[in-house]
Order: C-alpha cells, then sequence, then structure tokens
C-alpha cells in the first residue's frame, strides 16, 4: 500500500472524516485539499468516499492506490507530505498548537518563526575560517591548513525555509523582481553560522538524533562550483523537502564557488578525501545513529565514495551503520569507477544509488576536459555495475547548468522520498526497469 492510501485507510480507522479529533480531521481535509488540484481528484476523492464507507475493503484499497498512481499523485511532494503529515498526527498522543499546525512543517521538528520556518543543520568544514565575518562569509574556498587542531572546523547553522516555499526550489535574491537582499520570508537564507568544538557538536548531534523515530542522521557532501553558504542552505532545503526525521549534516571542502576554479576545486576535492574519510568514522563512531543516509553530489563524490569504500574496508562493522550512499551525478572517471571504487562497495548495507542524465552540461565539461566519460553520465554510456542502481535522471531538471536535478526537481525529490523514508529499493519505486545487454537500469515513470 502506497504512503497516501496508507494515511486514508490509517485516519478512517481513527473516526475521519466525522469521528476523529480536531488535528486528524484538520491533517485528513489538508490531504484531500491536495488531491483536489489534480485533473482525476474526482475519481480519486470517489474512491476515498467509497472507503470511508468500508475501510476495510481490500479491493477499495487496492482501486484507490491505482486511481492514485494513474494520476501521478504520488509524484507530488505537497501531496505526499500533506499524507505524512497524517500519518504524524495520527502517532500523536497531543494536538500540536495552532501555528504549527499550519505550517507545511516536515518531521524533523523544525522551527516556525512568524511566516518562514527555520531549519537548524550541523557542519564540518575544513574550509579556512575567519570568526569575525557574517555568516555567509565565514568561510572561505581557501584550506584550513592552520587549524592549532586539525583541519576541521565543527557547528551548526539555522536556515530559513519560506513559507510559500516550492518544492526543490532554493529560492534567492532576483534583480528581475527588484530584489536586492535576502529576506527570510521570502528566500532560503543562511541565517546564523555557529562554530563549536568536536566534544559539544557531537554532544548537540547526539541529542537530535535520538529524539528521531528511528535515529536517523545524513550526511551531504556537495560539489563543485559551491559556497559553504550555498551548501548550507541547499542542506537545510533538502532536509524540509525531504521532510527528514533526523540531524541533517554537511561537509563542506574548499570548493571556490566559481565556475572557472574547477581545476582549483578538483585539487581540493583530492585534499580534503583524507579529512571527508576521517569525519565520516569519527561521525559514525561518536553518535549514535542506527540509520546514516550519505548523499554525494557532483565533484564531493569523489571524496564521499573512497570514504565508504575506506570505511568498509578498514571498520565494516561501524559502515553497516550506513543505511544509503546515495551519489547524484557523480564526476567520476566512469571507467575508474566501475573497476576501482564501486567493488570497493560491494560490502555496504544496500545497494548503492546512482543518478544519471545525458543532458548534464557540468559533466559534459568535466569529460570534455578529461577526455573520458563520467560516472553521472547516461545515454549509450549509461554505467550499469552489480551493487549500484543506476537511475537514469534525464529530463527531469530544468536548471540552467542541469547539474542540480536530485534537489531542484520534484521527480527525484519524490524518489528520494521513496528511498530514504520508506526505504524501497528501485523495484518498490516509481521507476520503469530498462533491460540491455549490460544489465538492467531505471528512468522515472513518463
Amino acid at each position: 500500500m502506497d504512503l497516501i492510501t496508507s494515511a486514508v485507510v490509517a485516519a478512517i480507522g481513527h473516526g475521519a472524516p466525522g469521528h476523529a479529533s480536531e488535528v486528524v480531521a484538520s491533517h485528513y481535509q489538508r490531504l484531500k485539499l491536495a488531491i483536489a488540484k489534480f485533473d482525476s481528484a474526482a475519481a480519486i476523492l470517489a474512491a476515498i468516499a467509497a472507503l470511508e464507507a468500508a475501510p476495510d475493503h481490500p479491493q477499495l484499497q487496492l482501486a484507490l492506490s491505482a486511481a492514485l498512481a494513474t494520476a501521478k499523485v504520488p509524484d507530488d511532494m505537497e501531496t505526499l507530505f500533506a499524507a505524512q503529515g497524517l500519518l504524524n498526527a495520527l502517532q500523536r498522543p497531543f494536538p500540536q498548537l495552532p501555528e504549527v499546525l499550519a505550517a507545511p512543517s516536515p518531521a524533523d521538528k523544525s522551527a516556525v518563526v512568524s511566516n518562514y520556518a527555520v531549519v537548524k543543520v550541523y557542519f564540518a568544514t575544513d574550509r579556512q575560517r575567519d570568526v569575525g565575518k557574517p555568516p555567509a562569509q565565514r568561510f572561505s574556498g581557501e584550506r584550513n591548513i592552520m587549524g592549532g587542531n586539525g583541519p576541521l572546523s565543527y557547528g551548526s547553522c539555522d536556515i530559513s525555509i519560506p513559507r510559500d516555499h516550492r518544492m526543490g526550489q532554493l529560492e534567492s535574491p532576483s534583480l528581475w523582481r527588484l530584489e536586492f537582499r535576502d529576506d527570510p520570508a521570502k528566500h532560503v537564507v543562511l541565517l546564523s553560522a555557529e562554530v563549536q568544538d568536536r566534544d559539544n557538536f557531537f554532544a548537540a548531534l547526539t541529542t537530535q538524533i535520538r529524539a528521531s523515530a528511528a535515529k536517523s542522521a545524513f550526511v551531504f557532501v556537495h560539489g563543485y562550483n559551491v559556497s559553504f553558504e550555498d551548501a548550507a542552505r541547499r542542506t537545510g532545503q533538502m532536509a524540509y523537502d525531504l521532510g527528514f526525521d533526523g540531524a541533517p549534516v554537511f561537509y563542506s571542502w574548499p570548493s571556490r564557488g566559481d565556475l572557472a576554479g574547477y581545476t582549483i576545486d578538483e585539487n581540493n576535492i583530492e585534499w580534503s578525501t583524507p579529512h571527508i574519510t576521517a569525519f565520516l568514522a569519527d561521525f559514525l563512531a561518536s553518535t549514535e545513529a542506527a540509520q546514516v543516509y550519505l548523499v554525494g553530489h557532483s565533484m564531493g563524490s569523489r571524496g564521499l565514495a573512497r570514504a565508504v569504500a575506506d570505511v568498509l574496508a578498514t571498520q565494516p562493522q561501524l559502515a553497516q551503520k550506513i543505511t544509503e550512499l546515495i551519489l547524484a551525478a557523480p564526476d567520476i572517471d566512469a571507467a575508474i569507477f566501475k573497476h576501482d571504487i564501486a567493488p570497493q562497495l560491494a560490502g555496504a548495507r544496500n545497494p548503492v544509488t546512482l543518478y544519471a542524465s545525458s543532458q548534464d552540461l557540468a559533466l559534459a565539461a568535466s569529460k570534455a576536459v578529461h577526455g573520458y566519460p563520467r560516472a553521472g553520465d547516461s545515454g549509450a554510456g549509461m554505467l550499469i555495475v552489480a551493487g549500484v542502481e543506476t537511475i537514469d535522471a534525464t529530463g527531469v531538471d530544468t536548471s540552467f547548468m542541469k547539474h542540480s536535478y536530485f534537489a531542484e526537481k520534484r521527480s527525484a525529490l519524490s524518489d528520494m522520498f521513496y528511498l530514504i523514508r520508506k526505504q524501497a529499493r528501485a523495484d518498490q519505486r516509481f521507476l520503469d526497469p530498462v533491460d540491455t545487454l549490460a544489465g538492467r537500469y531505471w528512468t522515472f515513470k513518463p
């Protein structure tokens, strides 16, 4: 049974629509309103009404699930989060305050301030630090080679998410809209960046992980041309859009945050890889996280994939805490990944998920520089490797560089939602299999 049907059936079992608590009734109505925007809403709402009359009828449950799938409702993040909010409300012993109920808040206990939400994310970085600068400039694109206690700095950031945030968007000021400064009510903004010592950092992380239902955390390693500020903002946006219940963490290596800085970034990710490896091992050993999701994007996938391979080889018991390794548009030599890196990941708890695209302009430029295909390319050179579930994300991105589809397009976010929240493998999600002589890969349903 899919998430939306499960939420409807559970709510009816608790008396919806007419005999449920005020909180459950409110969430149930919100889910119906989210469904009402679809062209096939009448058929779906009729299937829900039939279930309200006979909630235990399995054929009616299947009919609702089929109607939702036909209308592609499970691909819509607003409806998914309305369903998740309903399930969360059914599990709460006490109703929430009306102000919190009014916000499209995920399951991560984010604070709500006026007309925007605040998501707390945690970070480790080997960027050079300047504590006298404002939050957006606190960490530069230079390497931290002067750290008295090693290259790493730790801390947390507060990220604003506007009330009218669109799923998958990283809202920023626009000159076309005559916006000249960050406004938390309109934009995803880095509000603060507080530096902590290692012990306090892990103590705070442990507290948030303990508060999550499954003791969960995710660690995001950004890619090329990303500043510390944008890495923090992206992490907050992903945590919010995925409704992540746990501790969101990002590792920020010294990318220059400049399109012209590719070669420098390439050198810096190599310099950072041992630090990413050490942090990952320390993170797994020092927190009580039982479900750890790792997401690497673009050039950052190089450091993360090698870090996971190293932990698997040297500390396999610790590595079993890693639930998922997700590589989005990995800027890694395809042959090196296939023959050297992928076999080292064979001991992972679950298959690696790799999102690829044949329209990724950043990877096309990388291929031109290096002369060989990248692991994130698709098309005729689609990478198919044992232990890796490759997903062709061609066509799901509308950004200029077509390189951030993993966090900017609802279909990719929806797929990651099911992967992370439901721990569903590729054959259990809304994907179509494509069988080739080299093996099977997956595409998004049209």
